[in-house]
């Protein structure tokens, strides 16, 4: 059985050659991650060979641009993993100079110039503490508060319950944009968004054909979830700074509820962040990792992703290899529980939405073997999977970046055709293509939707329920 979940890898030197690229393609990966937050120099030889191997497949791959967003950030070190002592006085400032066991490059004047006496510092992803003891006009000292705390070059600085206002793109993700379009990339996922008007400056920018992935990692985006999902494609919960702004504990409950909010309203959910974060180093996961993937396709998660695991680990082909096993054993599960799992989802008195969900209970029928969507700007195939049918869903569309695009979506198998010029040629193109799709034979059924009039986005007002004869 194929999986219905996706898999998302993050590139980076561990994948970068052909054999490896090819190989994870072929174990189960659908899209791969660009981190704009790293150097990008090589990339587009790399997004080449992606390309071929597409081709070579006959599988679409989908293409994801990370933008780095305003995360805080540390200077340079003179040498990597400083030894930090505990206890030990520390400076952060705002001296442009390469760091070292004393003292670091802290480019926020306005942050330091707001800090307090005791206020935390968390560096590398929260990794190690530091406590704020004083400060001048242009430097804070703080004391270590970490055990075996290393410092290292650019990572990552999070400040506990510290407002800082973020609602326009930095100078840097707008030409990692117009980069992005150029290498042909499907979707745009926004870092360290708190509203929705990063997603609507961020449109304007895009191609149509291009998606928008919202990365929750913040509780000011907690408590604009609902605007930020109507106004995205996609959210991805960033759980490593989320769990840093709200507390570990916390997280879980986030999760569930973010995958049961998108679900209401047809959007899709990545769930990311150390899923298989001992397999960087190991060859095997650990039973809580198996559990955490099961977890997030049990709750309804349309993909999970894998950061370093893939881009730096030692054992990326055996970490996507697991995830693959992890996804098919759960999804067999829930094949076998079917009416345990059926989303809810919202119309809002919506058309479109209330034509396609009227499919929902055929496409459960054992007879049903797929629903062939034929979509122009990849809306419909986003409004089916959402649905979580039985059938498998074929989504056929003139558009190869609309094909890529939806390829990352739970259940779709995405195909590049040309456009219908009426209805006869839908049926033919339709038959085409059930002939080439193995899994359907003689006398099943299949669900074909499409928008009339042809070549017209967002119309979908058409079904019918075909039976194959031949």
């Amino acid at each position: 059985m194929e999986k219905k979940a996706k898999i998302i890898a993050t590139l980076g030197p561990a994948i970068y050659n052909d054999t490896k690229l090819k190989q994870l393609v072929n174990l189960g990966v659908d899209a791969f991650r660009i981190n704009f937050s790293h150097n990008t120099d090589k990339i587009k030889k790399i997004v080449s060979k992606i390309r071929r191997i597409e081709l070579s497949t006959n599988k679409k791959i989908s293409l994801i641009a990370d933008l780095q967003g305003v995360k805080l950030r540390v200077g340079k070190i003179i040498k990597e993993n400083q030894k930090i002592k505990f206890n030990q006085k520390y400076v952060f400032d705002n001296n442009n100079k390469v760091g070292d066991h004393n003292r670091i490059y802290f480019p926020y004047p306005k942050i330091i110039k707001k800090l307090k006496k005791g206020d935390k510092i968390l560096v590398d992803d929260g990794k190690f503490t530091f406590i704020v003891k004083s400060k001048k006009t242009s430097s804070v000292t703080t004391i270590c508060k970490s055990q075996n705390c290393y410092m290292k070059s650019n990572k990552s600085v999070h400040i506990p319950n510290f407002e800082i206002s973020f609602n326009k793109l930095t100078v840097k993700d707008k030409k990692d944009i117009k980069t992005a379009i150029n290498l042909g990339c499907n979707w745009i996922a926004l870092s360290y968004l708190q509203n929705e008007k990063l997603i609507l400056e961020a449109r304007k920018l895009i191609k149509k054909d291009m998606g928008i992935i919202s990365k929750i990692e913040n509780k000011h985006a907690l408590k604009n979830i609902t605007k930020i999902i109507k106004a995205t494609d996609s959210i991805m919960i960033a759980r490593g700074d989320l769990a840093i702004d709200i507390g570990h504990s916390e997280v879980p409950k986030v999760q569930l509820s973010l995958i049961k909010k998108c679900s209401q309203f047809s959007k899709s959910v990545i769930v990311a962040t150390q899923m298989l974060e001992s397999m960087i180093e190991n060859n095997t996961a650990t039973r809580a990792e198996i559990n955490d993937i099961a977890t997030a396709i049990f709750q309804g998660a349309d993909t999970v992703m894998l950061s370093a695991e893939a881009a730096i680990g030692k054992f990326p082909s055996q970490a996507v290899s697991t995830m693959n096993k992890t996804i098919l054993s759960t999804e067999k599960y829930k094949r076998e529980h079917i009416e345990d799992f059926k989303n809810s989802i919202i119309s809002n008195k919506d058309p479109v939405k209330s034509i396609l969900l009227s499919v929902k209970n055929i496409a459960y029928n054992t007879d049903v073997k797929a629903i062939i969507v034929f979509s122009n700007s990849g809306k419909s195939a986003k409004l089916v999977s959402a649905m979580r049918p039985a059938a498998k869903i074929v989504t056929i569309s003139p558009n190869i970046n609309v094909c890529r695009q939806v390829s990352l979506l739970w259940g779709v198998q995405s195909i590049n055709s040309r456009d219908a010029n009426g209805w006869k040629d839908m049926m033919s193109i339709s038959s085409e293509i059930i002939k080439k799709l193995k899994f359907i034979k003689k006398n099943d059924f299949v669900i074909i939707t499409a928008g009339l009039p042809f070549g017209k986005a967002g119309m979908t007002n058409m079904i019918r329920l075909y039976k194959v004869v031949a």
